[in-house]
Formats: structure tokens, sequence, C-alpha cells
């Protein structure tokens, strides 16, 4: 199934009071109800009061926003599932950022299959005509962010967004045109800049690479959705992705896919196993490794890939959880939490703003501790 991209731009555009329904502190009194204590397994692999607890309190405490879904995997089974009301395990929640992690592992595909390299100049026409600086952009440049392409991610008015403008306004017909057509504003490799655009165009790369350069949208919709399904979703039993494409055919491939919790989950469990699957090695496992390596420009950035690193302003929780855990992360707290050491996969979705995700991080990093490394 192929879904075009809708308007959603609606979508992107503590209180003080601790009553005794909403303090976390008295919420860790409360007896557990069967609900929380249902929601875990037999195979929890910690603590099963402590892990219905700390999953209860993603639900239970204002503070953090709205959880609508939690799926924990340990040890290579369902340790936990959990959903609010109105959500269940058929749901397919939107991924928004945390695509961008896929992207990348389907460039690493196209790697292993020969059909580009990692260090190979990009493989745009129009930064290949003579005296283009943005010729010397890389693969690896476009995977760990270090393009130079000017952009402005996000900000207090919207509008001024490069992904906003890309998303829904003069770009939304032919996303990576608009986003290739951007000058620099530093050279390539120079500068770590997180740039949703800069993920299209790797979709894009793709799709030029799948279709032997084809511009037919319907052509180039089909060749990305089929090889995805076919080397990544299908073996891994992903029944419910569904990534959305533009106009012109390109994956929207840094915010715009749609799966289940589950699957999220799943999607997780195969890159802490390095790229396996029940034995069989779907992407080789030198590419995860380098998809989790730190970027030159970024130590807590690889390919498309958050990392659990101490940096000032550390999107995840150095302090409390492995350096090697690292995570899918997407606009208004979606998370994909993977820590291959603690053998645990953490897919928590909902709706938080900034000042929410300043509460649930800690949240979760009680849940993942709940878990020790080995």
């Amino acid at each position: 199934m192929i879904v075009r991209l809708k308007p959603l731009i609606p979508a992107l555009i503590l209180t003080s009071s601790l009553a005794a329904c909403g303090s976390p502190d008295l919420a860790d009194r409360r007896p557990l109800d069967k609900a929380a204590l249902a929601a875990v397994t037999d195979s929890a692999g910690a603590p099963r009061a402590e892990l219905a607890r700390a999953i209860d309190t993603l639900f239970s405490d204002p503070s953090v926003g709205e959880t609508r879904a939690v799926v924990v995997m340990a040890n290579g089974n369902l340790a936990a599932e959990r959903y609010a009301p109105g959500y269940d395990a058929s749901t397919r929640f939107v991924s928004w950022s945390m695509a961008k992690t896929i992207t990348a592992t389907l460039i690493g595909l196209l790697i292993a299959d020969g059909r580009l390299e990692l260090d190979q100049l990009a493989p745009i026409p129009r930064w290949r005509r003579p005296g283009d600086p943005r010729g010397a952009i890389t693969i690896r440049h476009l995977l760990q962010m270090r393009a130079g392409l000017d952009h402005t991610e996000a900000g207090p008015i919207p509008v001024q967004s490069s992904e906003v403008r890309m998303l829904f306004l003069d770009g939304r017909d032919d996303m990576a045109r608009w986003a290739e057509e951007q000058p620099l504003e530093a050279e390539p490799g120079s500068k770590f800049e997180y740039s949703s655009n800069t993920t299209v165009i790797l979709a894009d790369i793709a799709a030029r690479v799948l279709t032997d350069n084809s511009r037919d949208p319907e052509t180039r919709r089909r060749a990305v959705a089929e090889y995805l399904q076919a080397r990544l979703f299908e073996p891994l039993g992903m029944t419910s992705v569904v990534p959305e494409f533009d106009a012109a055919g390109t994956m929207i491939g840094g915010s715009l896919m749609h799966a289940t919790a589950r699957d999220y989950a799943r999607f997780g469990e195969f890159l802490r196993t390095k790229g396996s699957h029940r034995g069989a090695q779907l992407v080789p496992r030198q590419w995860v490794e380098a998809m989790v390596t730190p970027s030159p420009r970024s130590p807590h950035y690889g390919f498309q890939t958050w990392l659990n690193r101490p940096v000032e302003n550390s999107p995840l929780f150095p302090d409390r959880a492995p350096h090697s855990l690292f995570a899918m992360i997407g606009h208004m707290g979606q998370y994909v939490l993977i820590s291959p050491s603690q053998r645990l996969t953490v897919a928590r979705l909902g709706h938080s703003d900034a000042e929410q995700r300043e509460a649930l991080m800690p949240r979760l990093a009680d849940l993942v501790e709940l878990y020790p490394a080995r």
C-alpha cells in the first residue's frame, strides 16, 4: 500500500499544581491496578511490578504528555505492551523523524548490493555541473547530516522552517528537487546540521538508483516501496508499515512513515541484533555498526540515528544508560530506544511538547534502568 502526502501542517505548526492524582511521587505509591500488571508478560526480564509501575507512570503522569503506546522487548521476547484508550496493537502511528533511521537502512542495502558507495559523490545531476560546489557532497555527508546545504529545521515561526516549506509549502510537490536546489552555507563535511530535507535527498537517490533515473512518479514510488517490502519489511514481519510519497514519487523518508508500535519495536530489535533476523543477515552487520558510530562533527549522531553520548543538550540520558544505547527519535515524543548491552528495545509513541519531553526522559530512563547491562 502506498500513501500520498496529506496536508499535515497543523501537526507541525505543569501547571505547577501537584494534585494528588497528578503527583509523580504520590502516583509511585498507588497500588497498581490489574490493567497495569496485565501489560507485563511472563518474559519481562525485570521485576514485574517495577516494570508495570514504570510503564504505568508513562500513561498516568500528565507532566510527560500523552503516551499512546509502549512496547518493551527484552532478551528478544515481548516483555510488556500497553495502549491508551482508543489505540491498540493494530493502530498505525506516524513515525515523524524515526523514519530517518529506516531510510539509512535502505541506503545500506543499496550499498551492500553494490548500487552505491558510501564515499561516492552524491549522484544528483544538478550538483554535477562544472563549478557547482555542491558536487563535493558525498553519501556519507548526507547520512551524517554534514552536507552543508542552507537549512533551518525549526524556529519560532513555522514558515521560516526549511522542513515546513519543503513538506507543505513551495517544495511539497517535488520535495527532493526543492531540497537539492538549496545553496551551500558551509563546506561539505565541515559541520553537523540536523536536516529532514537531507534525508529526502537520500530517498531521492534511492529512487534514482532503483529506476535508472526515471522521473515517472509511479515508477519511482513502486520501485522503492517494493524494494523495502521485499528486502526489509516482509522478512522482518513488519506488515503494517506504510511509507508516504510526494507527487514526484519520492519517499518522504525524513518524517512520514506509519506503522504499529509492535513493528517499530521489531525494527529496533533488528538493529539491536546488528541487522540479523532469525539467523538471516538482512543488512550487513558492518552497516549497522557504521550507523551507530559517532560522526566526526557530532558525537551524539551516526547515520540518521541518535547516540546516547555525553554532550550538552543530549536528547537522551547518557548519565543513566549505557553509551552504547542508540535511538530513533521523532517529533512530539516518538522514541525507539535500543540498548544492545541490556538486550533491550523500548518503543514509546505519543504526543509530548518540548517541556513535556523534559519530564518524559527521566521516566523513560527509570524504565531502562530496570535492565542491567551485560
